[in-house]
């Protein structure tokens, strides 16, 4: 499953969705995680009400399953939620994204929680390919 991180230092979860200028992303599994990319984003990204810049967002992470940030406005969250994004607010400005990779593995192993889990089954749905049917 990928998992994203709004940071201003590819280190922290330091940015507020909304005027995060970058998101780093992750593969993240039972084995461990891998770095995927970096999300990029201009323009007026200010924290003025401004909805528009959501958009590019939005549907950038439309293949994650979680999204963690700083801070995370009403709107943008109910639609990451619409797009069956997790949004998760870090505890503070100083929290790793390392120790979350971590974690998330380790929980990955052991018992993940019912909206992991859910959120896990998602990913794992594959569409059905109608032209290998048989007559």
């Amino acid at each position: 499953m990928k998992i994203a991180f709004t940071t201003q230092d590819k280190v922290h979860i330091n940015a507020h969705f909304g005027s995060a200028k970058t998101i780093d992303v992750y593969d993240v599994s039972t084995e461990g995680y891998n770095f995927v990319n970096t999300l990029e984003f201009n323009g007026n990204l200010k924290q003025d009400g401004n909805e528009d810049k959501l958009v590019p967002k939005i549907e950038a992470l439309s293949d994650c399953t979680i999204v963690y940030v700083a801070a995370i406005g009403g709107s943008a969250a109910a639609r990451l939620i619409n797009r069956k994004v997790t949004p998760i607010k870090a505890r503070s400005e100083e929290e790793e994204i390392e120790q979350i990779l971590t974690n998330l593995v380790k929980t990955l192993k052991g018992n993940p929680p019912p909206w992991l889990r859910k959120a896990l089954q998602k990913d794992s749905k594959q569409e059905f390919d109608f032209e290998d049917e048989e007559e």
